[in-house]
This record gives structure tokens, C-alpha cells and sequence, in this order.
């Protein structure tokens, strides 16, 4: 080779290196590859689509038809179903995590044995149902369906204190639980470090020392926001037996769908409350994140402070294995012969619960009971309005039979998603004329009805799927008790400080709202 040629292929050979690892081909050459791993995939994909997608479709219609045959609520079914045909592997998953799995099975049985224990110990006085007969047997009949499905007893001998703000039912509180000799049972949805909590929390490590039993549960959702996780172990250092109702344990709980969301207080047996009003400040509006806050509870005295003991005890004992001694709780009982079945009120208390677990939704059913039977008026409070087409039905055809059928919601929302959802059944009601009013100085969290003078129910079930199917909750139905016109007063004075929407205000709503609002009716029972 010449010394021409020489320089010549080492002036070639730089040039190929020049190529193959400059930057056009530090670049061009991953493209390539890319190029050629994706038209692998899509060759491959090719002839396994139809099995994928074949595979997602008979998926989704077995899951579909699976639900469709569930003895469910049809609104239910279809909002899965939708979920199903956007994602039928996930949902399929989803749907069946959440109705067969081990942690709701296991609270089932044991709330069912909680149940039948204290069938023993619980009965309903013979002359009280007969009275009660005497006087409406309407209502004696839906008083046997809740005895029935719940086993819960409708009272005479009880005295009812109505509480129009949350800050009323905590002074009455305070008062009470300084007179507590023997044990106090406290229930809450939510406890919140705060003015309230530290009030009666004095009074509770006070009443331990003079030796009453002292027992708090509360929900586990209150350990993401309100108290630290182990707040029960500092209770019990306070000498408090104390429990989270379904701690919340990343992939080993099982039932996070299912919240205790009562509100129960009772004292020696003798004083009981329930009610919308939870333990934080701005249930007695010492802080207003929301405007104010319109709340109301109930203070009973007397008989049908049993059904409350009873509540609580069993919820209690879901996850106690010894046996409870519920004759050391309840009232001695007299033969029905011989007891006093005169109130001092006159009318009747029927302290009632619900349970996701039993497929009976017996807090709907008491309100639709209410609502059909209504002939005057039905007002009602309500923090949110997500509802299903058996209620739709029954408020509407109230509404278009004459019934005076009013609705008092929040004006300033605490969620924005289920205010949105609940503007949505605006024009459907509306129409219908059903009259729906929003209480413009703040947010409004009482469940109330009150229909013809005679009837009112006050406890924690709100009108939405989840305090209708999924939570467990409570009331107190009343009937033919003087004090319910002052419920009903409450109601007038309330709607003073509202203002009416038409179908005229309802258009003037930012459209945003509602096309979301729309928009989340599809899923609205799985919110």
C-alpha cells in the first residue's frame, strides 16, 4: 500500500467512526429500534387483541349480569355496570373486593349474634304496642317492621328534649354527664381534639376517678384528620375503655365502605341523646369554616333510653369475644300488667338503628313511610340530597297529590361534588313541587322530618346512598308527642333565614356546577 493510500483509509476509517457513534446516529439509531421493537409489539398485539378484548367483554357481562340479579337498588346496579363497561377487569375486581370479601362476612356474623343476644334482654311491652294500635295503626304497623328487621322497641314513659343547635345539646351534655353515677357510653361518628372534646373529656376522667365505667368509640376515619392513631392507648392510660370502630389499615382493611356514622351518649341508662351533632367545634359553632352551622339533637329521659343501650352495646361487642352482661345496663323491667305506661309528654319514642349488613334499609323505609302517609305537610332538613328513584318517587307523587313537601338544604357546602349532585334533582323536584329552600348564613347538617303535627324522626341518616345503604347509623321516630310542634316551629324559623329556589334561580346556577353535577349521577351511589 502506498503512502497515499494510507492516509486515505485512515481518513475513511475516522469518518465511519465519525458516523456511527456521532450525534445524528447517537439519535437515529435508538428511533430505529424503536421503530422496530414497535412494529414487533403491534404484529404481536395483532393476533392477541380479539383474545383481549374478547377476554374484557365476557368479563364484563358475566360481572354485569352477576349484579344485574343482586337483590340490590337498580341505580346501584347501573353505576357499577357503568364502571364495568369503562374498565370490566378493575370494576369486576372492585365489585367483588367489595362484596365478598372476609372483613364484612366476619363483622356480618358477629352483628347478628350481637343481634340475637340481646333479643333476650330487649322485648316490646304488650300495653305500650296496643296503645300505640289504639291510636294509629299505620304506625303500629311500621313500629312491627322495625321491631322486626331490628329489633327495635317503641316507648311510652319517656320524656323528649328537642335541641335546635348543636351548642344546646352541649350545654344539656355537660349537665348530664356531671350527674353520671354508674357508667356513660359515648358513640361518635367524629371526635375532634378541640374546645368541645376538651370540655367533656374533664368531665369523663373526673367521673372515672369516682369510679364510674366510662366506654368511647368513635370511627376510624377520625385517625386521617382529627386524632392521632393511637388514641385509644391514651384514653385507656386515662382509665377510658376506648375503640376505633373499622381502623383504617392499608390492604388488611376490609370494610372501608361501611362507616359507623351514629351519634349515641347514653348515662346510667336513664338519659340518653342522639342526633346530627358530633364532637368538634364547629358542631357548636365556635369555629365556622362553613358559615353557620344548623344542627339539631334530641335528649331523652326515661324507657326508650333502652334502645340506645342497646345500640351502642352491640356495636361495642363486635369485636369482644367475652359475653356481655346487658342486664347491668338496662332498666329492671316491670310486668306489663303493672307498668306505668303513661308519659309525662303523652306519644311514643322509638329509638332505631340501621345496619349496611342486613339488607333491609330500614332508615329509608321509615322515611318513606312517613312521606306516603303524610297528608298536610312534609318538611325536611338535610344536609345532602343524593337520591335514589324510590325516593325521587315518593317525594314528587307527595308533592303532585297535594302534600306540602318542603326541603331545607345548605346554601354554603362543605363538599362541593355532593352539592353539585344534589342541585342536579333540583328541577326534577321543582317541577314536581316539591318546594326547596338553601339556608343561605351557612351549612345545614340536621336530619329532620316532620310530617302532619304528629310525626318527626331526628337522628343521623342523611337523604344519601351512603347513610341510606352503606353506613351504619341512627334516629329516634317520635309520634303523637306535643314537643313536635316545636320541631316543626324550628323548621319555620329556619326557613326565615333561607331562600327559595325556582327554576328560574336553578338556571341562574354556574353551568359548571351543573354539568358536573350531571355528570356524577352516574356514580353517585358509589360517592
Amino acid at each position: 500500500m502506498s503512502l497515499q493510500e494510507k492516509p486515505m483509509v485512515q481518513k475513511g476509517k475516522k469518518g465511519l467512526l465519525h458516523v456511527l457513534f456521532g450525534r445524528t446516529s447517537v439519535i437515529m439509531i435508538p428511533i430505529l429500534v424503536q421503530v422496530g421493537l414497535l412494529g414487533w409489539v403491534i404484529d404481536y398485539f395483532n393476533r392477541v387483541v380479539p383474545y383481549f378484548f374478547g377476554g374484557h367483554l365476557l368479563i364484563g357481562l358475566v360481572v354485569s349480569l352477576w349484579i344485574i340479579n343482586q337483590p340490590n337498588n337498580p341505580t346501584i346496579k347501573l353505576s357499577w355496570v357503568m364502571l364495568l363497561m369503562f374498565s370490566p377487569v378493575i370494576g369486576g375486581l372492585l365489585y367483588l373486593y367489595v362484596k365478598t370479601h372476609p372483613g364484612q362476612r366476619i363483622l356480618e356474623k358477629r352483628l347478628e349474634h350481637m343481634y340475637q343476644q340481646t333479643k333476650q334482654y330487649v322485648s316490646q311491652n304488650a300495653e305500650v304496642r296496643e296503645a300505640l294500635e289504639v291510636r294509629s295503626k299505620a304506625t303500629a304497623r311500621l313500629s312491627d317492621y322495625v321491631r322486626k328487621f331490628g329489633n327495635y322497641q317503641i316507648y311510652q314513659n319517656t320524656d323528649v328534649t328537642y335541641f335546635p343547635l348543636g351548642e344546646d345539646k352541649f350545654a344539656a351534655m355537660l349537665t348530664e354527664l356531671e350527674k353520671a353515677e354508674k357508667f356513660i357510653f359515648l358513640e361518635y361518628f367524629i371526635i375532634e381534639k378541640s374546645y368541645m372534646w376538651d370540655e367533656i373529656l374533664k368531665i369523663l376522667e373526673r367521673k372515672v376517678s369516682e369510679g364510674v365505667e366510662v366506654r368511647l368509640m368513635y370511627d376510624g376515619t377520625c385517625a386521617f384528620h382529627y386524632l392521632p392513631y393511637r388514641y385509644p392507648e391514651e384514653m385507656e392510660e386515662k382509665g377510658i375503655q376506648c375503640k376505633m370502630f373499622s381502623p383504617l389499615r392499608p390492604f388488611l382493611s376490609t370494610h372501608y365502605n361501611n362507616r359507623d356514622h351514629r351519634k349515641i351518649l347514653v348515662i346510667d341508662g336513664k338519659v340518653g341523646f342522639t342526633g346530627g351533632v358530633n364532637i368538634g367545634d364547629e358542631y357548636i359553632n365556635r369555629r365556622a369554616p362553613f358559615g353557620h352551622w344548623k344542627d339539631t339533637a334530641l335528649m331523652l329521659k326515661g324507657d326508650a333510653v333502652e334502645g340506645l343501650t342497646q345500640m351502642f352495646l352491640q356495636m361495642w361487642n363486635v369485636t369482644e369475644r367475652r359475653e356481655e352482661q346487658y342486664q347491668k345496663y338496662l332498666l329492671p323491667k316491670q310486668n306489663d300488667n303493672t307498668q306505668n305506661t303513661q308519659n309525662t309528654q303523652g306519644g311514643f319514642v322509638m329509638p332505631f338503628a340501621d345496619s349496611p349488613f342486613d339488607q333491609e334499609q330500614v332508615g329509608e323505609t321509615v322515611y318513606m313511610d312517613i312521606i306516603n302517609r303524610a297528608v298536610d305537610y312534609v318538611h325536611i332538613m338535610t344536609p345532602y340530597l343524593i337520591l335514589d328513584n324510590e325516593m325521587v318517587t315518593a317525594l314528587t307523587y307527595a308533592a303532585k297529590r297535594g302534600v306540602d313537601v318542603k326541603l331545607i338544604l345548605p346554601h354554603i357546602p362543605d363538599k362541593k361534588m355532593p352539592f353539585a349532585l344534589a342541585r342536579s334533582h333540583y328541577p326534577q323536584l321543582l317541577k314536581a313541587g316539591v318546594k326547596i329552600y338553601e339556608y343561605t348564613p351557612g351549612f345545614v347538617h340536621a336530619k329532620v322530618f316532620c310530617s302532619d303535627a304528629n310525626t318527626a324522626v331526628v337522628g343521623t341518616i342523611n337523604l344519601d346512598y351512603r347513610s341510606l345503604y352503606l353506613h351504619f347509623e341512627c334516629g329516634a321516630f317520635l309520634f303523637d308527642l306535643p314537643m313536635i310542634q316545636e320541631i316543626e316551629a324550628d323548621f319555620q324559623t329556619t326557613l326565615e333565614k333561607c331562600e327559595q329556589i325556582t327554576i328560574k334561580t336553578y338556571h341562574m346556577m354556574p353551568i359548571f356546577q351543573k354539568i358536573m353535577g350531571k355528570a356524577l349521577r352516574i356514580l353517585a351511589p358509589l360517592m
